[in-house]
């Protein structure tokens, strides 16, 4: 006599949904901010120096501080995901919803969508034949500088809120600081360039002590991209 054959069938449901203000994502970046130093001086992190491995750990940490925040328990952190508009692109960092569905200025954001993509980038690059030194900003030849990718819609095309997090190795961030916006002034001084002056970075906050800043910049994107503004999360590791 056969078995009876039991079905289980399952159905999907909607998340619940949170509804957040505008300035929500601003807050999300002052919390990753202040995770940083906190992730660079924990006992237990692995003394890595490669951009995957330091990328790969600042997300464990990410999870578990969101895990136990009050505010953020409703968001997870992802590596190497994909781009929304270009296949086999990777973004380095990616935060989205967690079980609920989150509305910030009316866009809802299920579990599948990512709030806002991060690029993680060491300073300085790491010296190669094939490597530009101002790939925090851009490469030439190549689409893989850092801001380079936001503003050219290579990443986050969808997206008009970004983040950029650097790992400084060497020199100060006032060093850092001033290195980034030379390479961007000189780009906007070079005949028919895209890149405009005003892109240059503005300090935000910096805490001296814990050797951490927050800047912000506007990329001036064209065609259909519009604007885009970008947040830049500095913390030295050494």
């Amino acid at each position: 006599m056969l078995a009876e054959n039991s079905h289980q069938v399952q159905t999907g449901h909607l998340d619940r949904e949170i509804h957040l203000p505008s300035a929500a994502k601003h807050e999300l970046v002052n919390f990753i901010s202040e995770q940083l130093p906190l992730w660079r001086d924990h006992p237990d992190r692995p003394q890595k120096q490669g951009e995957t491995a330091l990328t790969e750990h600042l997300c464990d940490h990410l999870n578990s501080a969101v895990y136990y925040s009050e505010t953020w328990s409703h968001v997870q952190f992802r590596t190497e995901t994909g781009d929304e508009t270009h296949a086999g692109r990777k973004i380095d960092l990616t935060v989205k919803p967690r079980a609920a569905s989150l509305i910030i200025e009316g866009r809802r954001h299920s579990q599948f969508d990512a709030l806002f993509p991060i690029e993680c980038k060491r300073l300085p690059t790491p010296k190669g034949t094939d490597r530009d030194k101002r790939e925090y900003v851009i490469t030439e030849p190549g689409t893989t500088g850092g801001m380079q990718r936001f503003k050219f819609g290579h990443h986050g095309a969808t997206h008009d809120f970004v983040a950029m997090i650097a790992f400084g190795q060497e020199h100060s961030l006032q060093y850092w600081h001033d290195k980034v916006n030379g390479w961007i002034c000189g780009l906007a001084q070079a005949p028919n360039s895209a890149w405009k002056s005003e892109e240059a970075l503005r300090l935000v906050d910096e805490n001296k002590e814990l050797k951490v800043c927050s800047l912000t910049s506007k990329l001036h994107r064209s065609g259909k991209l519009g604007d885009c503004e970008m947040n830049h999360l500095w913390v030295m590791m050494n």
